[in-house]
């Protein structure tokens, strides 16, 4: 399985060998008994580089649970020596970088410098299922307003409110705060439907009855901000984003009322691996100071 995902990844045989350390020959062998084992190619192998099959793409998420699960075992058992070894598996959206989680995983690195730990970013709706798959051991999520799936398990880490930032020279907006309702005169540029940050907008223009023409969709502010600079729209995004603290061609408007959401941890309330226990034990140790 581990074969099989570092081909994936690495979309060449001959790489990945060379990330695990061993030789193409080897590679294709264990791959090729895979696919005896499953009855079904896996790979379509090109001049070009190597892509998955129908099968491949079906086997893909089960290898990266079954992987996982393994680096989780290992962990338990280096866990029971008294040793904290292993991995964490966090997943985050952008504009965290003025907020706690920083300086927290910094504590975690001086505390157990043995752990490593791996970032990923990405929008709510996809982290979310990526801890409930296993993929990831938890992630940083805007609240959703539909419950979460029962396997989950939260906790708050801080809250936010959406902005608007526009380019005076091309909007004219006349009240500060800017009224939600009038949004839907412009073109807007937001975040993409499997955003909760996005959901929390829609919920709050439908409260207004404020129809929005989502012009634009971005998850990166920066690239937000950047087509607000080009006069294509009024770019409404987290107003603690570190981005708008850097750019002074737009003026920013809070907006009303203010589409307000809220940032959680997340995990799987089974199975938590060594690694996983130690990272909420220190947050929970910092939020009771």
């Amino acid at each position: 399985m581990e074969y099989f995902l570092a081909v994936v990844d690495e979309q060449s045989f001959t790489r990945a060998a060379a990330r695990c350390h061993v030789t193409q020959p080897t590679i294709s062998a264990a791959v090729h008994a895979l696919e005896r084992e499953l009855g079904e190619q896996l790979f379509d192998r090109t001049s070009r580089g190597v892509a998955l099959t129908d099968g491949g793409r079906l086997l893909l998420p089960h290898a990266r649970r079954a992987v996982a699960a393994g680096d989780d075992a290992r962990a338990e058992f280096s866990a029971r020596r008294g040793l904290h070894r292993g991995q964490l598996r966090l997943g985050t959206g952008g504009g965290v970088e003025r907020t706690t989680v920083p300086e927290l995983l910094g504590a975690f690195r001086r505390r157990y410098p043995g752990i490593d730990v791996e970032l990923r970013e990405g929008t709510s709706l996809p982290l979310m299922t990526q801890v409930v798959e296993g993929a990831l051991h938890l992630a940083i999520i805007a609240q959703q307003p539909d419950p979460l799936p029962a396997v989950l398990d939260f906790a708050p880490m801080f809250g936010d409110e959406l902005v608007a930032a526009f380019d005076p020279s091309v909007f004219s907006v006349p009240t500060d705060p800017m009224d939600l309702a009038a949004l839907a005169a412009y073109p807007v540029i937001s975040y993409p439907t499997t955003s909760a940050l996005r959901r929390a907008l829609d919920i709050a223009a439908a409260k207004v009855s404020a129809s929005l023409d989502v012009s634009y969709v971005a998850n990166d502010v920066r690239l937000q901000l950047a087509l607000a600079a080009q006069g294509i729209g009024v770019a409404v995004c987290a107003g603690s984003d570190p981005a708008l603290h850097s750019t002074s061609a737009l003026v920013i408007r809070d907006l009303d009322p203010a589409p307000y959401f809220e940032k959680v941890l997340i995990w799987r309330r089974d199975g938590q691996p060594p690694a996983v226990r130690a990272f909420l034990d220190l947050w929970h140790e910092r939020m009771t100071r």
